[in-house]
C-alpha cells in the first residue's frame, strides 16, 4: 500500500519527535485509537476536509478521535496543531497508519489478525498466538481477533501481509469455479 509521501514524512517526523520526548509508545496507542475512530466513523474524514469547519473545531475533533483531551498529551496536541496550520488534516488517517507501521518496524513488532465466523475463547486465541509467535522468531507479536460471519466457518490468518485462508467461504468459491469450469468443458 502506497501511503503517500506526505503521510510518510509527517509520520516519520512524529516518530522522531515522540522519540525525543520519550513518548513513542503513548503516541502509538494514540495513533491506533485515531485510526480506529476513522474506521468506525467514515464521516470524520469528510469533516476534516470541510473548509467551513474552523481549525479549533477540527482540533477538538481530532483530540476526541484519539480519545484524549488537550491536557493529556502535549505531543499529540502540538502535532495536530502543526497539521492544521499546514492544512494537512486530510492526511491524518494515513499519517496514523504510517506511524504505526514505522513504530512496529522500529520495535520489531509483527501485526497479525485472525478472522473467524464466531468469537474464540481465550485459550484458543492463546494457542493461535503461541503458534504464530514461533514463526516470528525475535519479534513481538500483536494479535487481533476479528469476528466476520461472512466467512461462514474456518479462519483467515494474516501475519505481516501474508495470508492463510482456511475459510468455508473460500472453499465455496473454489467449488463454484470448478463447477463453472467443468460446465464449460462439456
Amino acid at each position: 500500500m502506497n501511503e503517500g509521501l506526505i503521510a510518510y514524512r509527517y509520520a516519520k517526523a512524529l516518530l522522531k519527535y515522540a522519540q525525543d520526548k520519550n513518548q513513542t509508545g503513548r503516541m502509538y496507542e494514540i495513533a491506533r485509537q485515531t485510526e480506529e475512530s476513522f474506521a468506525a466513523h467514515p464521516d470524520l474524514q469528510c469533516a476534516l476536509v470541510n473548509p467551513v469547519l474552523k481549525a479549533d473545531k477540527k482540533e477538538r475533533l481530532l483530540l476526541t478521535a484519539a480519545g484524549i483531551d488537550s491536557a493529556s498529551s502535549e505531543e499529540y496536541l502540538r502535532f495536530v496543531r502543526l497539521l492544521l496550520s499546514q492544512h494537512r488534516e486530510c492526511h491524518t488517517r494515513a499519517i496514523m497508519l504510517v506511524y504505526q507501521k514505522l513504530y512496529r518496524e522500529l520495535n520489531h513488532i509483527v501485526k497479525a489478525s485472525v478472522v473467524t465466523a464466531s468469537s474464540l475463547d481465550k485459550a484458543t486465541l492463546d494457542r493461535i498466538e503461541a503458534v504464530v509467535a514461533t514463526q516470528c522468531k525475535d519479534k513481538t507479536l500483536e494479535l487481533e481477533h476479528i469476528v466476520d460471519e461472512n466467512i461462514i466457518g474456518g479462519f483467515v490468518l494474516n501475519v505481516d501481509g501474508r495470508q492463510l485462508d482456511a475459510s468455508i467461504e473460500k472453499e465455496l468459491k473454489i467449488l463454484r469455479l470448478k463447477l463453472i469450469n467443468s460446465k464449460t468443458k462439456l
